[in-house]
């Protein structure tokens, strides 16, 4: 039997309720505090209509005092509640909101990719103003609970001067909370969808910037940065709709709050009029009157404010609760570094089947690009194994069978575009700070002029994305942290596409050198890489058609030489 709709539980709701859970002891301690300040605010109007009531009359400076030192402890609480109450909330809230985007990165830094449909300037989004947003709960609730007890304080202090003022705080409190609830519920789907486009529109802005020189060099930039105008237009009209909705909701709950205010402020007075209630107390009624239009906005706003949590939260379970592209399994590779293909079919691929041995220097090229990197997407286990046909075996394993961690330790395919960090040439070869072959690492990529161009050398700082790089630096850069990883088996794509062939010729040296012994696969269409590898395979039509050195196939394969020769 299927379970409703309506008795599924709410991944966004779990969340918020975790965030209220591991925060109990600091929303305990601000809802005092802030109760405490909300409480003492409302006193201030209460103590001066006792001093009206009873100092006044009796004239003296003894009473006088006592309401000077009333007054100023009254002020002391306000000020010294506020300062410590906020503090522990606004701890609380950046705690929080920093667990949020850890777990949020560590997912999307995971081995095994989550099949959820968003890009990485979406995850990017939620995992800074979702979780920020989701976050706000912390505060949210001890406000709510604050605002109540100056409201119900107001309401017993004036139900004592007059049990119809009171009645008429109560009723007046319910009537505006529940026509703003009402109201609050579209805030939150309008604020929903408004994080959505924008984290699109993110997203667009990431993809441009990343594919800018490409897109420049073949003249898509205008189509593309109309695209992304497109994008970023809708995201502000639904900006502008939010912006509406929370200006009525502003606006209404304001004007509710004026009318409540007035109408305590007439009835006091004409209760006064009548000699029902005394000046002392329509002194303190008036007060109260404009002083609880303050917590009754607040009070008010908690409910969108609280839409707006659950609807961050809800994006946020997108990636939390999003299930894994693959389930991994338990078993680790057997050592010597064998890479065996057989069979896959995937994309381009038409049953690619190849072996290579272990310690081999192998060399694909593949006559149609989208293959090269069909090819790599497997090896890489960006595809699911259960997505393709075939088999992928490393150490004579299955690598539906291995754990991801055990692939990774023993595979590593570098793609031909790596991206570079911010940071310095050092981190970006060697990330774990290891430290064992940079200066091998650096030789075999032929990265030493970079590093010998800069006075820091491997401590020179990079940009983002390698901003201060161009663009054959980087690809060496990142060749150099392939190789620096010394995996068992590596896998490279088109390592030197943006380097000359000087500086190709003797990286495909260095690198034949440096992996002698070790399992190599470069699927490449360079001459120099073809020619320092043990043998070649011709990848045509998503199979392998042809086996041999780079020379034998140049001097008896027509199609191989005019594929590969430059």
């Amino acid at each position: 039997m299927k379970t409703p709709d309506t008795e599924r539980p709410r991944p966004g709701a779990a969340i918020l309720r975790t965030a209220l859970r591991r925060n109990v002891g600091a929303m305990i301690a601000g809802t005092v505090l802030m109760g405490l300040y909300q409480a003492a605010e409302t006193a201030f109007p209460i103590a001066l209509g006792l001093i009206v009531e009873h100092t006044m009359q009796d004239r003296s400076l003894g009473s006088l005092a006592i309401s000077i030192g009333s007054l100023a402890v009254i002020i002391t609480t306000v000020s010294l509640s506020w300062r410590f109450g906020m503090r522990v909330l606004q701890k609380a809230n950046t705690t929080e909101a920093h667990r949020w985007r850890v777990r949020v990165a560590a997912c999307g830094l995971q081995p095994v990719a989550r099949d959820v449909d968003l890009k990485s300037g979406e995850i990017l989004t939620i995992a800074t103003e979702d979780a920020d947003q989701t976050a706000d709960i912390i505060e949210v609730v001890p406000l709510l609970i604050s605002s109540l007890v100056a409201v119900a304080v107001a309401a017993v202090a004036l139900s004592l001067a007059d049990l119809r003022l009171g009645l008429l705080v109560i009723v007046g409190t319910v009537a505006i909370l529940s026509v703003l609830a009402v109201m609050s519920k579209r805030i939150g789907a309008s604020t929903q969808e408004q994080q959505a486009r924008v984290a699109r529109a993110g997203a667009k802005v990431a993809d441009l910037i990343i594919g800018l020189r490409p897109l420049h060099g073949f003249g898509g930039n205008h189509a593309a940065f109309g695209s992304y105008r497109r994008v970023s237009t809708d995201a502000k009209r639904q900006a502008i709709t939010v912006a509406k909705v929370n200006g009525v909701y502003a606006g209404t709950a304001l004007a509710l709050n004026a009318v409540l205010a007035a109408a305590v402020s007439l009835t006091a007075g004409w209760l006064a009029f009548e000699g029902r209630i005394t000046i002392g107390e329509l002194v303190m009624a008036v007060g109260l009157a404009q002083f609880i239009m303050e917590p009754l906005k607040m009070f008010s706003e908690m409910p969108k404010y609280v839409m707006i949590a659950r609807a961050s939260a809800e994006r946020m379970a997108l990636v939390l609760t999003a299930p894994p592209v693959t389930t991994p399994g338990p078993e680790h590779p057997e050592p010597g570094g064998e890479l065996e293909v057989d069979g896959v079919r995937h994309g381009t691929l038409r049953g690619a089947t190849f072996t290579v041995t272990a310690g081999e220097f192998v060399a694909i090229a593949a006559y149609q690009p989208r293959a090269a990197a069909d090819l790599a997407a497997v090896l890489a286990v960006n595809v699911a194994p259960h997505a393709y046909e075939g088999v992928v075996r490393v150490g004579a394993r299955e690598i539906a069978d291995l754990s991801i961690e055990s692939v990774r330790e023993h595979l590593l395919v570098n793609p031909y575009d790596g991206e570079i960090f911010a940071g310095t040439l050092r981190t970006n070869i060697d990330p774990s700070g290891t430290g064992r072959t940079i200066e091998a690492a650096v030789e075999a990529s032929m990265l030493t002029d970079v590093v010998a161009l800069h006075r820091d050398g491997l401590d020179y700082a990079i940009r983002d994305r390698g901003a201060n790089l161009s663009g054959g630096q980087r690809q060496r850069l990142s060749l150099a942290r392939a190789l620096a990883a010394d995996a068992e088996v590596l896998v490279l794509h088109d390592p030197t596409t943006a380097v000359d062939a000087v500086t190709e010729q003797l990286i495909a040296r260095n690198v034949a050198k440096l992996r002698r012994g070790r399992t190599t696969l470069v699927l490449t269409s360079s001459p120099a890489l073809l020619d320092a590898a043990d043998r070649v395979l011709v990848l045509d039509e998503g199979v392998i058609t042809a086996e041999d050195t780079h020379r034998n196939l140049l001097d008896g394969d027509e199609a191989y030489c005019r594929a590969v020769a430059r």
